[in-house]
């Protein structure tokens, strides 16, 4: 691009544009990077640089960039019916069509969609649905949800205050009344002397704690992220799930699995439930549902949800004017397809994962590095200043960012968070694409060091 047409873009960005979860006076003096292409595993951007996109965008291009079938499945559906809604007991064929594929790709009884534009929209439908669902049953008053600090569930009001980071609380009044959180898991920091499976019960058990607390017949369902994404990748020892999914049991609490990041094969799996060994009644999905090519989301709900919401709840008095949209819908479907005829979530699983496991555990070597976890195609490196305690730097957050200029002045998109380098890759990398990653995160691991002052392997 034109550097005078790549500057009048900045300016007009820097104008008129308000980016999310950014510092826009700041980004206004620095100017924005504008993406013009992208291909596979790789985009470029206005000035020419060549950069392998180790975040899949935003947790979301499952299949990659540049798949053309979605494009004309699209652009079929614009010119045959490009809008029409779902309400006035109406719907269109591919909205249909996604709502039967879903239910029988999602694990267990989650066989009803109701569908949304995001994952925060999800999560805002999950609020109402879930206090509606008891409240037609006569209990009213079990309408708190439980939800775990630093988790992220979108940045709605409502999805913000199911999320537990208080960064976000402090913007708007949040949380909204009757939202508790407990303490996430996060063996590094908070295991002490506990292996990890030990300590995933333990974690696990302030769930009960925090209902007995409040009270069972107060508390409505339990929110969580399989893996928690946004606040660092926090993997949770395979204990924990299952010992969740005991307690909601026991205490007749929903169990709501946050897949908008785990979900459509991210893990290895499907879903991340299917990793971790359990089964969650509700369901919000998102990102890789479309792979990112067009916004939309959705809720799954269980077979005994959905019959008494349809049977008790009357007139569902919730919905969007895009909900079910049939572009959507038909790009989604065209999504599952090609993640399905093309093996992708099975090579991640077999093939892929496995290697770029190995390879992270090599950069877990680094001095630099205290912890390296990863799940399937999602995994962090945690950077600390002394590889033999369990510790973060004082100025938690600024190691992050050096690391991740550095990877960027390498060709390579990682994500800091903290001082976390978080890896979620178009699932479609090939081992040769995981080299390079390696040799990229190594020099930048390298280049840190010698800023931060640890020794440089």
């Amino acid at each position: 691009m034109d550097h005078n047409h790549l500057q009048q873009l900045q300016q007009l960005d820097a104008a008129y544009h308000l980016h999310p979860f950014n510092d826009n006076a700041a980004l206004a003096k620095k100017g924005t990077r504008i993406l013009t292409r992208g291909e596979g595993c790789y985009v470029w951007d206005a000035e020419g640089n060549k950069l392998l996109d180790a975040f899949a965008g935003l947790w979301c291009v499952n299949v990659g960039y540049g798949r053309k079938e979605l494009g004309e499945v699209a652009s079929r559906q614009m010119q045959q019916l490009a809008y029409y809604n779902s309400f006035f007991s109406c719907t269109t064929e591919p909205t249909v069509q996604l709502a039967a594929k879903l239910a029988e790709l999602t694990p267990g009884d989650l066989n009803h969609a109701f569908f949304t534009n995001s994952g925060s929209e999800a999560n805002d439908t999950i609020l109402r649905m879930v206090r509606h669902f008891w409240a037609v049953q006569d209990q009213p008053q079990k309408n708190i949800l439980i939800g775990r600090h630093n988790g992220y569930h979108g940045s709605t009001v409502a999805g913000a205050s199911l999320g537990g980071m208080k960064g976000m609380h402090k913007q708007g009044g949040l949380p909204i009344p009757d939202i508790h959180h407990i303490d996430e898991p996060f063996w590094f920091i908070d295991g002490g002397d506990l292996s990890p499976e030990e300590y995933g019960v333990l974690a696990a058990r302030r769930l009960e704690a925090k209902i007995l607390e409040l009270g069972p017949e107060r508390v409505a369902a339990f929110i969580g992220e399989p893996i928690m994404g946004a606040i660092g990748v926090y993997i949770p020892p395979m204990t924990y799930w299952p010992e969740i999914e005991r307690i909601c049991r026991k205490y007749d609490v929903l169990l709501i699995a946050d897949e908008v990041i785990c979900g459509f094969g991210r893990t290895g799996e499907w879903f991340g439930q299917q990793y971790f060994g359990f089964q969650a009644d509700i369901m919000p999905i998102a990102k890789g549902l479309s792979s990112g090519y067009i916004p939309i989301g959705a809720v799954m709900f269980n077979d005994r949800v959905a019959k008494v919401l349809a049977e008790k709840g009357g007139e569902l008095a919730h919905g969007y004017t895009y909900s079910g949209h049939p572009v959507c819908a038909a790009v989604a479907l065209e999504n599952i397809r090609i993640l399905q005829e093309e093996n992708i979530v099975d090579t991640a699983k077999n093939v892929v994962g496995p290697y770029l496991a190995q390879r992270w555990a090599e950069l877990g070597e680094h001095p630099l590095v205290g912890e390296a976890r990863i799940a399937g195609m999602v995994g962090a490196l945690e950077l600390v200043p002394d590889k033999s305690k369990r510790q973060f730097f004082a100025d938690r957050g600024s190691v992050g960012v050096v690391c991740r200029d550095f990877a960027l002045k390498e060709g390579l998109i990682l994500r800091a968070t903290w001082d976390a380098m978080l890896l979620s890759p178009p699932l479609v990398m090939t081992t040769a694409q995981v080299d390079e990653m390696f040799d990229k995160v190594w020099t930048a691991l390298n280049r840190t060091a010698e800023v931060v002052g640890v020794a440089r392997a």
